[in-house]
């Protein structure tokens, strides 16, 4: 159970900050980047959740708190030093990323094929979800940087790919099944 009882600790007044092994680092390291970078999907994630209600809302629900626990797992280095660990860490697990995967072939099922690139636009869930996609995309990008320098639990990237993946299909369910998606065209304003 996480207790805060002071917001402030002065801690990390001189750029670093203690990842939830103990271990102190650089603010600027690549782990924060990523697991902060994890963090900013989230806050994106309630964004869209102002917009969404029913189904999609209930998914975004379990989405924001799969994000806390991807980022619990970020901040915990040392995936060859699980076993041996005072408290067993949390980390991403495959349920989590087969759940957007059913979720995502569920939605996909009922809309047209795409005959063309989309712009992020339409109503304003899907927009909000298409900010989501870009910034998931942007941690996983952070998050493979992160795993060729140090391990990093392999489904916590696929769990950030499927989840770029969940929020476009997502985003065209909120646009009327892709009935108002708004489309590409190539060169339109040359």
């Amino acid at each position: 159970m996480v207790v805060l009882n002071k917001i402030y600790t002065r801690t990390g007044d001189s750029g670093e900050t203690a990842l939830s092994d103990g271990t102190r680092v650089a603010k600027h390291s690549p782990r924060v980047a990523a697991y902060g970078t994890v963090d900013e999907t989230n806050a994106t994630v309630g964004l869209a959740r102002l917009h969404a209600d029913g189904q999609i809302d209930a998914r975004l629900a379990l989405i924001q708190n799969d994000l806390f626990d991807l980022g619990a797992d970020l901040s915990r280095p040392g995936m060859d030093k699980d076993d041996e660990a005072e408290y067993p860490p949390l980390r991403i697990i495959d349920a989590q990323v087969d759940r957007l995967e059913r979720e995502i072939d569920e939605m996909n099922a009922g809309l047209h094929a795409l005959r063309s690139f989309i712009l992020p636009g339409g109503t304003a869930l899907s927009a909000h979800l298409h900010l989501v996609r870009t910034v998931a995309r942007r941690a996983e990008r952070l998050a493979v940087e992160l795993s060729a320098l140090e391990p990093v639990n392999p489904a916590a990237i696929r769990y950030l790919n499927r989840l770029s993946d969940w929020c476009f299909v997502a985003a065209r369910v909120a646009n009327g099944g892709g009935a108002d998606d708004v489309l590409w065209v190539p060169g339109a304003n040359r």
